[in-house]
């Protein structure tokens, strides 16, 4: 899919370890919350309304903390690198309903995630994010 983006605007391919950590979680951001809706999209018996409520209980910087650690022993050696580069990150922005130390973790999930879609690894990010939400109960 990112190919075909890139074609239609004419992107310049960039790997993703040249691209900075803060944008790297701009687009993880997105590509996060798109994950997440997807997962959520598997409930037939949920309104539309339900998976919403579901998908910002799991679209916030506190959670994102929690899938962050659930998922960091999983990670290989340069996933941790970006991680750690996102968390580390300085951000002049502050979330208004999490403390620093979730929004910084939550940063550093957000460039990975970002990672994983400029490096066409969509199937780890998924895996990854699906094993922590059921290890840590966030899906029923």
């Amino acid at each position: 899919m990112l190919k075909s983006i890139e074609k239609c605007f004419e992107i310049t391919e960039r790997e993703p370890d040249q691209i900075g950590p803060l944008k790297l979680a701009y687009l993880g951001d997105a590509v996060y919350e798109l994950i997440v809706r997807t997962i959520l999209m598997d409930s037939r018996d949920r309104s539309v309304k339900k998976m919403n409520k579901a998908a910002q209980d799991l679209v916030n910087a506190t959670t994102q903390a929690r899938i962050a650690e659930a998922i960091e022993p999983k990670l290989d050696e340069t996933e941790v690198a970006v991680f750690h580069r996102g968390r580390n990150a300085k951000n002049n922005s502050m979330s208004k309903h999490s403390d620093i130390h979730d929004y910084r973790i939550a940063t550093g999930l957000e460039s990975l995630f970002g990672y994983w879609y400029m490096s066409g690894k969509l199937d780890r990010a998924v895996t990854l994010l699906q094993s922590a939400a059921h290890e840590l109960k966030l899906l029923s």
